[in-house]
């Protein structure tokens, strides 16, 4: 009877995403633009001696157009679950958790620039710890390493000290990027009219721009919605600039990237929206109001951006992975188990919508064959197809290419419990994962990790070892231990946030499924009050006041839960609420519940069993052994239907046989 748990918070779905099974999802996106991916070639003679001047022969390459550089080799953290969209601007930048007060300190610095060029230590230890492989990190070591020297060996070359900016731009390194900004334009500024370059200097004013707003905006994740006059303000100014600048539009953009990033998604939608009606052609604008879409709930409209990127930029893998990224987040909400098959319409839709995704990753992986997070994404489409043995390899793989990601491990751990629960002999599966989760508890203090999560993983590795212990007669002894073991992860689980209502749902639903109904329900009511519009926690709670013999208050929890319930949702509580009238004997209430949940769901299986169980009471056998059929043609995995079948059909002969005789 119970409800598909809610998702947790996503690591990292990321929305390059990561949309992981159960307690996360994680999901990522980065920027893109019409054209295929350009590279920026640097032909300056790093041994030679430069001129000393901003000279046109200075450097071996064209001043460079601001779209060009945000098709880099894009990178994900890995998350989903969704909570990780939040990465794609004009050029990509990433918020700084610096304060505004070192901001200043740094600007300060700048006119001690002339003489000396200090950008601060460039070790690695400021990038991001969870990222690109060693490969792509030599890479970026050698570039770093070049435009250092040509920038210092250029201390008027304003392109050099631009492009040295955009590098460190690229590697969420704002402050660094600003020095190299006010050194370019400070260079540009003292330039004579007949050799000044105002369209780099606008290049350069725009960068500089976006890498100030985003250390002011230093910890705003607290931050309330943009008020209505604040927000029109906003409006007023942005549609003023672009009528002045249409290049401005990279600096509101990356505004609207900061609020979604700082969680006001509402604002972040108005001003991306604004934007869009000025300047329909922007891809990465397109691409932020697809995002802030999905984190607002919004699945069409945000269908609907990546559609219309992916029409635009057919071979961009970031379109590709933000829009199968959807798909799983609108059709993969229901996975292989119990009444999934909900009638033969809604499996060949959720079936076309899971294989589009599937091919829109592969078509990703042509393009970006060692992007782990797009093997991840795959690998959760195969899941839901029910390929398990793929989605197993393609996570292979994502591991090997990010063996740093906790989310990939976290999401190879989650495999293995599915595995283990579909396994004949789960120990081995079961061992792995618990030393998977544990190893991101242990490992995961220099990587950004949500502990939360990490912690209800293994307690998700405990809770089944604990389930398939009970159900196998295990010792007491050792019964008590796992289970010991299982309460304490979802306990600490909940002590990394007591507010968050999914980790009190994973305990509560664990003393459910212990048949301790009186745990069960005290911990489903704190989850209930933390995440009061949840209707699933709503129904949860229902079941538990149900078999602790309370039915006239579980019948008002199942209204609540109906209350919050969407018309996706709602099937599974009519179907319970219709199952407390049927063990209430008032039968005709229990049809017409049943009946409503298979309007709203056609072919869901525990509906059709349970209307079967009310043919029984009734004493009508061949209806009965309908409904059992029925249930079994939806889910040839509902055991309780295959008893109840075996036993209708014996009961029935019988009564045949004594009528016979």
């Amino acid at each position: 009877m119970s409800q598909p748990q809610p998702r947790a918070r996503v690591l990292q779905h990321s929305v390059k995403p990561e949309l992981l099974t159960l307690d996360a999802n994680s999901t990522e996106t980065s920027s893109y633009i019409p054209q295929p991916p350009h590279k920026l070639t640097m032909l300056a003679d790093l041994n030679a001696n430069p001129p000393e001047s901003d000279t046109t022969d200075s450097l071996h390459f064209s001043p460079p157009d601001l779209t060009k550089f945000n098709d880099e080799a894009q990178d994900s953290k890995p998350n989903l679950t969704s909570k990780e969209a939040d990465s794609n601007a004009t050029v990509e930048v990433t918020e700084s958790k610096k304060s505004s007060s070192k901001l200043g300190k740094s600007r300060s610095r700048s006119s001690k620039l002339d003489n000396s060029l200090d950008y601060g230590p460039d070790n690695d230890n400021d990038q991001p710890s969870q990222g690109p492989s060693s490969s792509r990190e030599e890479r970026v070591s050698s570039l770093k390493t070049g435009l250092l020297h040509v920038a210092k060996k250029m201390p008027k070359n304003a392109h050099a000290h631009f492009i040295l900016g955009l590098m460190y731009q690229r590697l969420s390194q704002p402050q660094k990027a600003i020095l190299a900004y006010e050194k370019a334009e400070e260079i540009l500024l003292r330039c004579e009219a007949e050799v000044a370059r105002p369209d780099l200097l606008s290049l350069v004013q725009i960068h500089h721009a976006q890498c100030i707003l985003l250390e002011t905006s230093g910890d705003n994740s607290l931050e309330k919605e943009l008020e209505g006059q604040e927000l029109e303000d906003v409006l007023f100014k942005l549609k003023e600039s672009m009528q002045s600048d249409i290049r401005q539009v990279a600096v509101w953009n990356t505004l609207g990237l900061m609020l979604l990033k700082s969680g006001r998604v509402q604002s972040a939608v108005s001003v991306l929206s604004a934007l869009m009606a000025v300047d329909p052609n922007n891809y990465d604008c397109l691409a932020n109001l697809g995002i802030a879409f999905l984190q607002n709930g919004n699945l069409e409209l945000s269908a609907k951006c990546f559609q219309d990127l992916i029409l635009k930029d057919q071979n961009h893998p970031s379109s590709l992975v933000n829009y199968a990224a959807v798909l799983l987040s609108k059709y993969g909400s229901v996975v292989a188990g119990a009444g999934a098959n909900a009638g033969e319409g809604a499996s060949v839709d959720q079936a076309e919508a899971i294989n589009v995704a599937k091919e829109c990753l592969l078509a990703a992986l042509k393009l970006e064959p060692k992007a782990a997070h797009i093997w991840a994404n795959l690998a959760n489409a195969y899941f839901m197809i029910g390929d398990h043995r793929s989605a197993s390899k393609c996570l292979e793989k994502a591991a090997k290419l990010e063996p740093n990601c906790m989310s990939t491990r976290y999401a190879v751990a989650v495999h293995r419990i599915k595995d283990a629960e579909r396994s004949q002999d789960p120990s081995e599966q079961l061992s792995l994962a618990g030393n998977e989760m544990a190893s991101i508890l242990r490992e995961g203090d220099s990587v950004p990790i949500d502990l939360p999560i990490a912690w209800a993983g293994l307690g998700m590795v405990h809770k089944a070892q604990h389930e398939i212990a009970a159900a196998f007669d295990t010792e007491s002894n050792e019964l008590m231990e796992v289970e010991e073991c299982a309460l304490y992860s979802l306990k600490q689980a909940i002590a990394e946030d007591p507010d968050d209502g999914v980790q009190w749902h994973q305990l509560g639903l664990h003393y459910l499924c212990s048949r301790q109904f009186k745990e069960a329900e005290k911990y489903l009511k704190v989850a209930a009050s933390r995440s009061r519009e949840c209707c699933y926690m709503w129904s949860n709670l229902g079941i538990s006041i149900q078999l602790s013999e309370e039915p006239s208050q579980a019948e008002d929890v199942y209204k609540q839960a109906l209350a919050r319930a969407t018309p996706e949702q709602a099937h599974a509580v009519f179907s319970n609420l219709g199952n407390l009238y049927r063990q209430q004997k008032k039968y005709d209430r229990a049809k017409a519940m049943f009946t409503k949940a298979l309007e709203l769901q056609p072919g869901y299986a525990p509906a059709f069993n349970n209307l079967g169980l009310v043919f029984v009471a009734e004493g009508r056998w061949e209806e009965a052994k309908y409904c059992f059929g029925k249930a079994l043609e939806a889910d040839s995995l509902l055991d309780a239907a295959k008893s109840n079948m075996i036993k209708a059909e014996s009961v029935s002969r019988s009564s045949a046989a004594r009528i016979g005789s």
